[in-house]
């Protein structure tokens, strides 16, 4: 499982020119899934999301929780994450999980995020999406087992 994820002030996701999803505070994820990913990798980084210290303080310092600051969450799956361009020019997916085990657990995840009590959208799995967002920092991870 892969996961890029952004600290924004607002987050959105439009498919065909309507929007479908849009957020305030908090964090854009682009969730990639492998061909080995399991449900314990999904349960571990919908637990852990929530509680990365990555907000301010009134010092400045990274000491809140997308909890603490009531921020939400828009998740958006990406395949792209698995794309391999060690070899040639055009890039190798044959890591990423196939489309309808893909789907299952993406969802999966969605599910385990939104039981940890933080609102969570979503764009349209396996749609030819665009995404905005005003990334706020810029604070971006990336997120990997």
């Amino acid at each position: 499982m892969r996961i890029v994820l952004q600290r924004v002030k607002e987050a959105y996701v439009a498919v065909d020119g309507a929007e479908v999803a849009r957020i305030g505070r908090g964090f854009l994820l682009l969730v990639g899934i492998g061909r080995s990913d399991t449900e314990e990798a999904l349960s571990f980084w919908a637990k852990k999301i929530p509680e990365l210290r990555v907000f301010p303080d009134s010092e400045g310092k990274f000491n809140l929780s997308l909890r603490d600051v009531g921020g939400e969450i828009l998740c958006v799956s990406q395949f792209t994450l698995y794309g391999d361009c060690r070899k040639g020019r055009r890039p190798s997916f044959s890591s990423a999980a196939p489309g309808p085990e893909a789907e299952r657990l993406f969802q999966r995840f969605v599910e385990l995020l939104s039981q940890q009590g933080v609102p969570v959208k979503t764009g349209v799995f396996g749609a030819k999406m665009e995404v905005g967002l005003v990334n706020d920092g810029p604070v971006t991870l990336i997120l990997e087992r």
